[in-house]
């Protein structure tokens, strides 16, 4: 997916400029893969115990709603690891701004921006902090880093500005002496 923001250039020709700022933003989960069998371990055994004492207690269909529930548990974990596998790349070069957005499902979603002509807006609430960030370039907005927290989106705000910053004083030169 692309704007009407585009520069005309091909991908080989932006990859040999030096790049300014480089980041591949992720989804944080705070549960790797075995926290995940933990987890899912004592919620089974705790579940089959406690099942097990209804079922000697004539209430067998209450084991089976133990059973159920992990199961449950279990999809929702599944669900939210697919979901972490999405990332958003932003890549500032002295000529442009790349914004390459993956989705969970492995669609793939491009912007590329003028650095010379893209703003960087936030939405800043009080108590909160930075809750959106926005490259504004022609009248258009493109909501970006939206799964860092408040904090980590106020450090990378002023990455980001020092970077556009950067490539509109454009390149640096040092003559070798």
């Amino acid at each position: 997916m692309s704007t009407g923001n585009e520069i005309a250039r091909t991908r080989s020709e932006s990859e040999d400029e030096p790049q300014i700022f480089s980041a591949l933003l992720t989804p944080h989960r705070s549960l790797n893969r075995t926290g995940f069998l933990a987890v899912m371990l004592f919620l089974s055994a705790v579940g089959f115990v406690t099942g097990l004492a209804f079922l000697m207690m004539g209430a067998w269909p209450v084991f089976g709603f133990f059973g159920l529930d992990v199961l449950v548990i279990w999809w929702a974990f599944k669900v939210n690891f697919r979901a972490a596998r999405a990332s958003e790349e932003i890549v500032v070069t002295p000529s442009e701004l790349r914004v390459r957005r993956v989705s969970h499902r492995g669609q793939v979603a491009e912007w590329t921006f003028n650095p010379l002509w893209v703003r960087l807006d936030q939405e800043v609430d009080e108590e909160y902090g930075i809750e959106h960030l926005y490259l504004i370039s022609r009248g258009r907005r493109l909501l970006i880093a939206g799964f860092l927290g408040p904090a980590e989106k106020a450090s990378f705000y002023n990455a980001l500005v020092g970077a556009l910053n950067a490539a509109r004083r454009g390149p640096t030169y040092h003559p070798a002496t």
